[in-house]
């Protein structure tokens, strides 16, 4: 089982944007309007400070944003309501449980420890030095460090869908997320849900 992390496991959204605008602010720079930083949300870090910013400004902000989201990322965030129960659950099935994120894989293993999910994941791997999504590395790489074939992925954005067909799995789209369900239904997921009880259900 591959889960994204952000907006799938963890609602995290807010402490997100609240460090990338406040880089803004930071730098001298006139701010984005949070919704506009929200459609942007699970992209390149570099990448979605280009969108607002000039070129020649954005490595400055975007090492702001490294520096200041792990003194932030407590502030809000929380796995929302039944993650853990489900995350244990395919544990005790036997189901290995592995992130694929676009968060450097340092950054998603301090995050995911400071959520208290460390012990519910057999895996937290980061997108680093190769292809973000929707390229299927990443899912690739996770699935290799527990050495299984991989069945769902799941995710909040058309990116993880993308991504997860890619790489052959079957993919189960949330709308709770970054992506509400009718851009999710683009990208034509195997499952688009409200629930988490649904995923349950199709693996156990």
């Amino acid at each position: 089982m591959v889960f994204d992390l952000d907006g799938t496991l963890v609602d995290s959204l807010g402490d997100i944007v609240t460090t990338f605008v406040a880089a803004f602010d930071n730098v001298g720079l006139p701010a984005p309007t949070r919704d506009d930083v929200r459609a942007l949300v699970g992209g390149q870090l570099e990448e979605m400070y280009a969108a607002f910013a000039p070129a020649e400004a954005v490595p400055a902000l975007t090492a702001d944003y490294r520096a200041n989201y792990p003194l932030n990322y407590r502030a809000t965030s929380r796995p929302y309501p039944g993650v853990v129960d489900l995350l244990t659950a395919l544990g005790a099935n036997g189901h290995a449980r592995v992130v694929a994120t676009t968060k450097r894989s340092d950054v998603a293993r301090r995050f995911v420890a400071a959520m208290g999910l460390t012990d519910l994941l057999d895996h937290v791997q980061g997108t680093d030095d190769f292809p973000r999504k929707p390229a299927p590395d990443v899912i690739h790489r996770a699935l290799a460090a527990v050495g299984a074939r991989g069945s769902w992925m799941v995710g909040d954005t058309v990116t993880d869908v993308q991504a997860g067909k890619a790489a052959g799995l079957k993919t189960y789209a949330v709308s709770w997320g970054t992506h509400d369900a009718a851009t999710l239904a683009t990208a034509e997921p195997d499952v688009l849900s409200d629930a988490l009880t649904d995923l349950l259900a199709l693996v156990l």
